[in-house]
This record gives structure tokens, C-alpha cells and sequence, in this order.
């Protein structure tokens, strides 16, 4: 079954071919974060205006790599939510139109599904019942996937998400945006003992919350300017970044003990750090835990990640829903 799928939920415009869930015939993805960069973060409305312009430029590129082009879709799939409501509407209203035009199924995916899913494009797939960790720019959330589409959420973030801790960070410290890549960068050079920021939420046992970190980091770069001595940076970053990677790992390695589950799979934007993945690696690895994670290209957001979430969401139950909505704000179950 081959699936065109559009993702429009955020700042990256996306269109692919996925066949049967797992094979990305083509997956092509406009990123908007130079435009964003200028203004220190994600502008709705300039958003959905460049999801505008460029999705019909990468639906035509996406077909373009394949010889019979529409003739080999046998579904249309597309991000529904959670995101930027206008964003969502770009991507929805074009796969409305194919999916009428084509008289082929629409399948709308859950964006946190798709990131759930990405794991699923790589060549072991993950075995239920599994422990999933969503950091994502929106979204810090364990998740126990118990089968396709048979999911408990155990706990998400209270307050900002990781990705916004970073972004946050990374804007107060006068670093560009997004905060993710270039706070990993600057802490090849830290020193990660240098600072002992607080782990809260540690004795909740599932929930997190990073809003106090973020506090807390800012009132000690505030102290140090305030006794007019240099902030050291890359000490501030690696610091941080560590306290971050300690909560993650802690809660998601405990989720697996608990749950006794012993597969761990990593999922969204945040996943792209390498620090967090090689740590998850070490700890999974003392606890006897099978670790899963998506290439780079795969833990932001991508049309092929949904395409597969679409798969298996219509094998189980081959619903069509043409009258789909957007939901900005919608759940994970």
C-alpha cells in the first residue's frame, strides 16, 4: 500500500511516498528556520503563508521521483494535529483535494503517532509492548504502546517542554534559535559539573517539568552578570543540557522497570541531540533494555514519519475520514 502524506503541523513542509509502513520512496522536507530565525522562534502566520507556498512545489517534486505519479497512490494521509492551526489547515486542505480528485482514502494521523511511528521506518522495528519518549519542541510525554494504536499515556511535561527549555536557554544566552542544535554545540566545550541545577519532578513518577530549570539557569546567569564576571557559556549549556538528559533518562529508563518493558524507543525533534541518545544508550544498555531511535532525518517533522503512523492506523481499521478537522490542541489517546 502506497500512502502520499502531507505534514504541515509546524515550520517544516512536508510530502511523501511510504509503502506498507516502512519504505520511504520519497520523502522531501522545506525547512522554515531561517525565516524564524529572525524573530527568535516559530510566527504562526508566516507559518501557514510558506506552508502555503510551497506545498504544491513538493507534492509535484515528491511525484516527479516516481514513474506512474498518482497512479500508485492508494491512500492520501495528512497531520491533523496538534500544531499551528493555520499550518494544519494548509496541509489538510491539500490532501482534501487529492484525496477527493483521486477518489483514494483520506487518512489523518495524529502528529504525535507519527513521531511514535518513526521508529518504524528503520530496519529493526520496535516489538510490543514498548516504553515511547516524545521530546519534541511542544511535546515531553512517556507513552506505553501496548500495540498499534493501543496506547496509555503515563505522563507529559507540566509546563514548557524540553525543546522550549532549549530554545529559551539558548535565546537568553543571545544564541540563535532553535536553541537545540547550537546549546549541544556549545557544550563540547562545558564543562557539565560546572553548574548543579535542580531535577524536578524526580519522586513524581511519571510527569516532568522543566519550567524551574529554566528559572534556574536564568538566575545564575543574572547572578554572574550581576557580579560583572564573563558567563561561561559552554559550561552553562553542558550543564544544563546534562540536568535535561538526567530527567529524561531517569524517568524513561523507570518507566521500562516498572512496566517491566524492555524496549525503549526514543522519538521527536529533541532525539536529534547526541549527547541524550548516547546516554539513553548507556543506561538502557546496564537495565538490559532494547533502545530504538530514528535516523537524524527522521526525529523532526516529516511527511514519512505520518505516512507510517497512516499504515498501520488504516490496516487496523480502514476508517476514511474526508470530514476530518483540524485540532490544534489534540491528544495523544
Amino acid at each position: 500500500m502506497k500512502i502520499l502524506t502531507i505534514e504541515t503541523s509546524c515550520d517544516e513542509t512536508s510530502v511523501a511516498i511510504v509503502e506498507d509502513g516502512k519504505y520511504i520512496l520519497s520523502n522531501f522536507i522545506s525547512s522554515q528556520i531561517k525565516t524564524h530565525q529572525l524573530y527568535g522562534g516559530v510566527v504562526p502566520e508566516i507559518a501557514s503563508r510558506m506552508h502555503a507556498e510551497k506545498i504544491n512545489f513538493l507534492i509535484k517534486k515528491t511525484l516527479e521521483t516516481r514513474k506512474r505519479g498518482f497512479q500508485e497512490i492508494d491512500a492520501v494521509a495528512v497531520t491533523y494535529g496538534p500544531g499551528l492551526e493555520g499550518s494544519l489547515l494548509v496541509g489538510l486542505t491539500a490532501a482534501k483535494t487529492i484525496s477527493v480528485a483521486l477518489n483514494k482514502p483520506l487518512i489523518p494521523v495524529n502528529h504525535i503517532h507519527g513521531h511514535i511511528y518513526s521508529s518504524f521506518l528503520t530496519e529493526n522495528t520496535p516489538c510490543f509492548p514498548f516504553i515511547c519518549l516524545v521530546v519534541s519542541g511542544g511535546h515531553t510525554q512517556l507513552v506505553l504502546v501496548k500495540d498499534h494504536f493501543n496506547m496509555e499515556l503515563l505522563g507529559q511535561t507540566r509546563d514548557d517542554a524540553a525543546g522550549e527549555a532549549f530554545d529559551k536557554i539558548a535565546r537568553y544566552l543571545g544564541l540563535e534559535y532553535p536553541g537545540g542544535p547550537v546549546v549541544e554545540k556549545e557544550s563540547l566545550n562545558g564543562n557539565e559539573t560546572a553548574f548543579n541545577f535542580p531535577r524536578a519532578m524526580l519522586k513524581h513518577k511519571w510527569d516532568f517539568s522543566f519550567s524551574g530549570l529554566k528559572t534556574a539557569v536564568i538566575y545564575t546567569i543574572k547572578a554572574l552578570e550581576q557580579a560583572e564576571k564573563k558567563v561561561p557559556v559552554p559550561d552553562i549549556c553542558a550543564s544544563f543540557q546534562k540536568t535535561v538528559i538526567d530527567i529524561l533518562t531517569y524517568k524513561a529508563v523507570m518507566a521500562c522497570k516498572f512496566y517491566d518493558i524492555k524496549t525503549l524507543v526514543l522519538s521527536g525533534g529533541v532525539i536529534a541531540n547526541k549527547a541524550i541518545v548516547s546516554n539513553m544508550y548507556s543506561e538502557t544498555l546496564k537495565n538490559k533494555i532494547k533502545l530504538h531511535y530514528p535516523e537524524k532525518n527522521l526525529c523532526t517533522d516529516n511527511a514519512a514519519m505520518t505516512g507510517s503512523a497512516a499504515y498501520f492506523q488504516y490496516k487496523k481499521d480502514a476508517v476514511s475520514n474526508p470530514f476530518i478537522r483540524v485540532e490544534p490542541n489534540a491528544k495523544i489517546v
